[in-house]
Parts: C-alpha cells; sequence; structure tokens
C-alpha cells in the first residue's frame, strides 16, 4: 500500500477499532485527543498523539485545523474519520484532500449529495427506490399547510446529519412549532446544520440497513443487510446480521436498491443505504422505503463482519489507496447469525439518563463467538471514564452463533458476564430484551421500546439487588417476563415462602476466589454499578436526580449545558412542570420539578454551563 501513516480522527472504541486495523495491515496509526482523552485506551494504542485541544468537542475533535494540524506534524499520508463527529463532514472531507492527504471515505461531493437527506431523497426517487411522502426543508411559517398536506403523524428531520438525532415525531398539529423548535436545535448542536423537513410517519416499520462497499474502479457490492429495529429515540440499542423475517423476493429488492443508489452517486468506500420495511404477511410481499444513506462506517459494522468473514475497516483502507475490491459479489456469502448490543452509560430505570463518570471496573466477556468492541480499558485506571462531554456509548458486546437464536443465547449469557462498575449501563435492559418473548420471535419494529419494552421502574429495586456476574430482575421488561425465577440459584427452605439470595458476590482470598450468595437488599450509599446492577437510587433533586423533591428544587442531574429555561420568576409551578432543558452526551433531557411553588430566582440561563447537583432555580 502507498499509504504508511493513518490519522484516526476520532475517539474511543472506533478510534481503537481503527487502530487495530491499521496494526494488521502494517500501518502506523496516529491518535488525536483532547484534554479529556489524556489517558484514553486508543491514545496508548497508537504509534502517535497528538493533543488537538480541551475537552468540548467542538474545541478538538470537531476543529478541523486542529486535526490537520496534527496529521501534517505526524507525516500522515491519510485521515480515517470513523463515525460520528466530522465522518460526514463534507468541508472536512475536502479539506482533508485539499491539504494533499487520503480521506478514508467516499469523495466529498457524494457526502455533500448524500448528506442532505431532501437531496438524498430526489436521487432515491430518481432511481425508482420507493421513499415516504415528504418535503423540502421547511420554516415554521411553512410547516402547518405541509404538515396537513402530509397528514398526521409525521416525522420531523434534521436535513443533514444522521444518526438518529434531530428528529421528533409529531401527532397533532399542536405538537409540531415546539417539534421543529427541538430537532432543529438538536440538529445544529450535532451537525452545525439546523435545517429540517417532514415526512410522514410509518406505524411500525422495520428499520433495515444494507451494507455497501465501493471502489474507484466503479465497482459496488452489497455485504448484505441488518435489522436495527430496536430503538429508542431513534437512536439503535441491539443490531443484527443479517435482517431476519424477509422474503427472498423483499430482500433481493432491498439489496438490489441499494446498490443502484450507490453506482448512481459514484459511491467509493463502505457505507450504508437504510430502509424503512413493512415485512408484510404470508399473503403479501411487503414493501419498503428509503431512510437515508450514511457515507460513513457504521457503528453495527461488527456484525456484518461476523457473519461474512470481512474485515470492513481493511476493506475501507485498501479502496481509499486505489487497490480494487479484493472481491466481487458472487463471493460474499452469509455464515450464521449475529446479534450486537450498545453499552452505554446510561439509567434505563431513569429514562435512560446519561451517567458519566469514572468506570472503576470491567471485565469482558469471553468464549466462543463473542467480541468485544471497547474504548475503555478492562480493570479501570485513569483513561476508563465516560466522559461528558461525548457520546454515553462506550463499548459493544457481540455475538455470532450458527442461527438467530444460537447467536441470541449467546448473547444474553455474554451480557451476563460482562462486569461494569462505577457508572450504570445499558447492559441489563438489553439482556432482558434479548431474553423476552417477542424478541426471540421477531415480532417487534421501532416502536418497541417504547410501547412494549419500556423499563419498569419496579424493576430497579430488583436490579440493584442483582447479581455482579449478570442477574436479571424478572419481569423488568414490560410485556414480556425475562427468564424465571428469582436472581441467583439456590434457596434457603422451600416453598412459596422460601428466601432466595439477591446477589452473589466473588470474594478474593489467599486459597483463590470463593463465590458466596447475599440474602437481603442492603445496599451502601454510593455502591459500585455493575453492568447487571443499579445503583442505589438517590432523592429526587439530587444529582442523580434532576427533579425537586419536598423542600428541594430542580437541579442539573449531571454537568450539561442549558438549552432552553422555560420559567420566569414569580411563575407558579405545579408538579410536573418542565423548569429547563439540558443538553450532554448529545442527548436533550426536561428537568421537571415534582412539587409546587412559585419560582424565586432563575439561576442558570440558556447557553450556560451548569455542574452537577446546581441548582436551576429557586422555589418559594
Amino acid at each position: 500500500m502507498s499509504i504508511q501513516t493513518v490519522l484516526v480522527a476520532n475517539r474511543g472504541e472506533i478510534a481503537v477499532r481503527i487502530i487495530r486495523s491499521c496494526r494488521e495491515l502494517g500501518l502506523r496509526a496516529v491518535a488525536v485527543y483532547s484534554d479529556a482523552d489524556a489517558d484514553a485506551l486508543h491514545v496508548r494504542l497508537a504509534d502517535e498523539a497528538h493533543r488537538i485541544g480541551p475537552a468540548p468537542a467542538r474545541a478538538s475533535y470537531l476543529d478541523v485545523d486542529a486535526i490537520l494540524g496534527a496529521a501534517k506534524a505526524s507525516g500522515a499520508d491519510a485521515v480515517h474519520p470513523g463515525y460520528g463527529l466530522l465522518s460526514e463532514d463534507a468541508g472536512f472531507a475536502e479539506a482533508v484532500t485539499g491539504a494533499g492527504l487520503t480521506f478514508v471515505g467516499p469523495p466529498a461531493e457524494v457526502i455533500a449529495r448524500m448528506g442532505d437527506k431532501v437531496a438524498a431523497r430526489a436521487l432515491a426517487d430518481e432511481c425508482g427506490v420507493p421513499v415516504p411522502p415528504g418535503t423540502g426543508d421547511l420554516t415554521p411559517a411553512e410547516a402547518s399547510s405541509a404538515a396537513a398536506r402530509l397528514g398526521f403523524p409525521l416525522v420531523v428531520k434534521a436535513s443533514f446529519g444522521g444518526g438518529g438525532r434531530g428528529m421528533r415525531v409529531v401527532h397533532s398539529a399542536g405538537e409540531l412549532a415546539d417539534a421543529m423548535a427541538a430537532a432543529g436545535r438538536e440538529a445544529g448542536a450535532a451537525f452545525g446544520r439546523s435545517e429540517v423537513h417532514l415526512e410522514r410517519y410509518l406505524e411500525r416499520p422495520r428499520h433495515v440497513e444494507v451494507q455497501v462497499v465501493g471502489d474507484a474502479q466503479g465497482t459496488v457490492v452489497h455485504l448484505f443487510d441488518r435489522d436495527c429495529s430496536v430503538q429508542r429515540r431513534h437512536q439503535k440499542l441491539i443490531e443484527e446480521a443479517p435482517a431476519f423475517g424477509l422474503s427472498d423476493v423483499l430482500r433481493a429488492r432491498l439489496l438490489d436498491a441499494a446498490v443502484t443508489l450507490a453506482r448512481k452517486v459514484g459511491y467509493v468506500g463502505a457505507g450504508t443505504v437504510e430502509f424503512l420495511v413493512l415485512p408484510g404477511t404470508a399473503q403479501t410481499e411487503g414493501e419498503f422505503f428509503f431512510l437515508e444513506m450514511n457515507t460513513r462506517l457504521q457503528v453495527e459494522h461488527g456484525v456484518t463482519e461476523l457473519v461474512t468473514g470481512l474485515d470492513v475497516v481493511a476493506t475501507q483502507l485498501r479502496v481509499a489507496d486505489g487497490v480494487p475490491l479484493p472481491f466481487t459479489q458472487d463471493d460474499v456469502r452469509i455464515s450464521g447469525h449475529a446479534i450486537q448490543a450498545r453499552i452505554a452509560a446510561e439509567d434505563p430505570w431513569a429514562d435512560f439518563r446519561p451517567a458519566p463518570g469514572a468506570i472503576t471496573e470491567l471485565a469482558l466477556p469471553l468464549g466462543p463467538g463473542v467480541r468485544n468492541d471497547f474504548g475503555v480499558e478492562p480493570g479501570g485506571g485513569p483513561g476508563s471514564r465516560v466522559a461528558p462531554e461525548y457520546d454515553s456509548m462506550f463499548g459493544k458486546v457481540l455475538a455470532h452463533g450458527a442461527d438467530r437464536d444460537a447467536a441470541r443465547r449467546r448473547l444474553i449469557a455474554a451480557l451476563g458476564e460482562l462486569r461494569v462498575e462505577g457508572v450504570p449501563t445499558t447492559a441489563p435492559y438489553l439482556r432482558e430484551v434479548l431474553a423476552s418473548e417477542s424478541f426471540a420471535a421477531g415480532a417487534h419494529d421501532t416502536g418497541s421500546v417504547q410501547r412494549e419494552w419500556a423499563p419498569d421502574p419496579a424493576g430497579r429495586a430488583a436490579a440493584a439487588g442483582g447479581s455482579a456476574a449478570g442477574g436479571v430482575a424478572p419481569g423488568a421488561v414490560a410485556g414480556g417476563t425475562v427468564g424465571s425465577g428469582t436472581v441467583g440459584s439456590g434457596t434457603v427452605g422451600s416453598g412459596a415462602g422460601a428466601v432466595v439470595p439477591t446477589r452473589r458476590v466473588r470474594i478474593a482470598t489467599d486459597r483463590g476466589p470463593v463465590e458466596v450468595a447475599v440474602y437481603g437488599r442492603a445496599v451502601r450509599p454510593g455502591a459500585a454499578a455493575t453492568a447487571s446492577s443499579r445503583p442505589p437510587r438517590r432523592s429526587a433533586g439530587t444529582a442523580a436526580g434532576g427533579t425537586a423533591a419536598a423542600g428541594t428544587v430542580p437541579v442539573a442531574p449531571m454537568d450539561a449545558t442549558v438549552v432552553e429555561v422555560r420559567v420566569r420568576p414569580g411563575q407558579e409551578l405545579a408538579p410536573g412542570d418542565v423548569v429547563a432543558v439540558l443538553e450532554a452526551m448529545k442527548m436533550e433531557m426536561e428537568i421537571r420539578t415534582e412539587v409546587g411553588g412559585t419560582v424565586g430566582q432563575v439561576l442558570a440561563g440558556a447557553g450556560s454551563p451548569v455542574t452537577a447537583g446546581s441548582p436551576l432555580v429557586t422555589l418559594a
């Protein structure tokens, strides 16, 4: 290869993933880091690392000049953007090539064309790919008449960017203005572009995407499909390959549509064409609609690698170097099934609230067919911190099996072995989803998390006593009990009044580790959280709550930025009223009061930073 040194313009687990592929290809890997990531795993794995600025992403990972400066200083030949951050920024791609470097991704003009969701819809329509009814970019004044024409429900969508950011579902005309404002605000913060448009909202679709790769010689092939229907707020939680339950005819149409679109736009590199799918019945074939094209590597690329045996990142690097694809469409085969769970520092039992902090211990699952992609280190350490400035996802656990059920069971077991201490995670919730009857039957869609699998608040207390090695609170997922019995194994006594251990603890002794059963639910304040247990519930109004209990005031649940203040001095509040909207870890959250009262002082303003536990208003 003519490329010898690759600068990875990203962080976390994807930076680690790219560095490892570079190492296998014999390439030097250069890392960049902000002050928050000075001790991060990707920094220490790279052959060379360069500081690019302070913690906020806009002052570091989104600073094009700083990244290009690091590339020049390191002697890099190429820049790999990973996903998120600058990966779909056409201006960044153009700046990289303008500096005489190779951009590991499609040409800037392709990114620009497909990154504009309205233009991408028009191109798909031109190619004969079905698109849902929708509009071009809209101002709030234009939205009402367009919405009336489309009908409700509809979705407000960011016209630039991806990853589910800047999307709001609207069920009535009265919700439209607030939804447009929120979607535009979130899109502007995430992508630097706040334009939005409307599309008809499809009820209960599945989200199916096709992985494509193309080379500079004009060859485009697909690496089959994935299902990403387990989502919350349009953010994917579980992904699998291949997509399940598609007829051969419907799958062939999807694959052909994706390849046709990629060829039409002159695609080079790895990309994903995403669809909303209505699978149909025994009497109908089903139908699909174009959603968007992501002109980058996807978070879920690993499940495609497990079922095809191909290294997607290595393919990206070779294609960027001008090498033709080393395989044809006929060479691509599917072997078995793979499923991935995204592990994020979020508390499912508190509306998935992001929970940044230090990971004091991390033990990853092992075994046949299990893969871990993490950006933090086992055993804790200075690089094992989930920073509030960035996305809450810090790792992924993947499992491969002979068929879907084998992969599902293997991933359930792997998540049971995963141990994370110091922050709550999505792992126990995702383990329960995987074990639910509806997921096992493939009877879910993009709305199942909100409609059927909303975490039961009662399950939080049960999960708090769960085994550190993976105990799951039965029934914590509404609409389908997970497993049977109670956490742990073995009982004291028998019959209906039998006492069962609430958790098992492994203790190191001079004769080796000993596992003991613990009875009762006493948890000391500040006890560490594991992947399969919850931290002790703090009273509302503390740094973990974000609401006001009797005699207290609403506070910031974490370090964040105030997006909007919705109250004024002298205003009367009722329990449940929204006080402010905060943004942290790329997510907006509404802060509500649990008690009524009169607003005294407003202590934070729009655009100002707030620290965890700081009051937002005073109540008289």
